[in-house]
């Protein structure tokens, strides 16, 4: 898979690229991460990428014009006036605007971005981008929150780690990922390793049974218990059996007494 990403300070991103899974994906082929520095396509003697905004007010906006000669010089083409029409079309990459403006990250979107064997991502800054690359080169807006940062740089970096984790290949354990918290709609259960007693806190004894079809409900039941007590919301829409939902009933029903 490879990551095309759009910024003008590419330094930030050496360190969280340099280490574990990023790397590893890397270094075996199983990703390839392009960084491009904006400015370099800026084509005044300064290398200006902001200016002050239309309208007045405080801030300063990202040109259109480096952004867009940056993009265009990466995918070899130049883009019509009317702008891409459609993520992923004509095989063109989705061009990714990170923004706080934009829809809110998740897993459902880790695995709709998985299916690209190509993104690429444009780093606002500042107050914000010129609002043409909104309109006629981004075809997506993400946002991995509702709060605003300094800088789409480290929105880059999770969406890239999260995605780079799903790619076959990249976790030692090709089953790590079925479990995540997330990955199956409830939070995941509770992880326990060596010693078996710290500080008087003991394993619980399911764990040490060898009973592997207990283990595995407890596993589940564990993981209901906690999306419940942290994240109620999410079982609203968590595939949920039959004997997850009358588990679920029990537990309130003793809550209410």
């Amino acid at each position: 898979m490879r990551f095309d990403i759009f910024s003008i300070f590419p330094q930030m991103f050496d360190g969280p690229f340099s280490y574990s899974i990023i790397q590893r994906a890397r270094e075996t082929g199983l990703a390839e991460i392009h960084l491009h520095n904006i400015r370099d396509y800026a084509r005044d003697k300064h290398h200006m990428t902001d200016d002050t905004p239309y309208g007045g007010g405080g801030g300063m906006i990202m040109k259109p014009d480096p952004i867009f000669y940056a993009v265009e010089s990466v995918l070899g083409l130049e883009v019509s006036p009317e702008g891409y029409t459609a993520a992923g079309s004509a095989g063109r990459p989705p061009v990714i605007l990170l923004s706080p403006q934009g829809r809110v990250f998740n897993q459902q979107v880790v695995e709709e971005l998985g299916q690209y064997p190509r993104l690429m991502f444009i780093c606002g800054r500042y107050e914000g981008v010129d609002e043409r690359v909104v309109q006629y080169l981004a075809t997506d807006r993400i946002s991995i929150g509702d709060y605003v940062l300094s800088g789409g740089e480290i929105p880059a970096m999770v969406i890239v780690d999260a995605l780079i984790r799903q790619i076959p290949g990249a976790l030692g354990d090709p089953a790590a990922t079925a479990n995540d918290s997330h990955a199956t709609g409830l939070l995941e259960y509770p992880h326990y390793t060596r010693p078996p007693e710290f500080r008087g806190h003991a394993v619980p004894d399911i764990l040490l049974s060898g009973h592997h079809a207990k283990m595995n409900e407890w596993r589940r039941r564990q993981a209901l218990l906690r999306t419940l007590r942290h994240r109620p919301d999410m079982l609203a829409s968590a595939p949920l059996t039959d004997a997850d939902r009358k588990f679920l009933k029990s537990i309130q029903s003793e809550n209410d007494h």
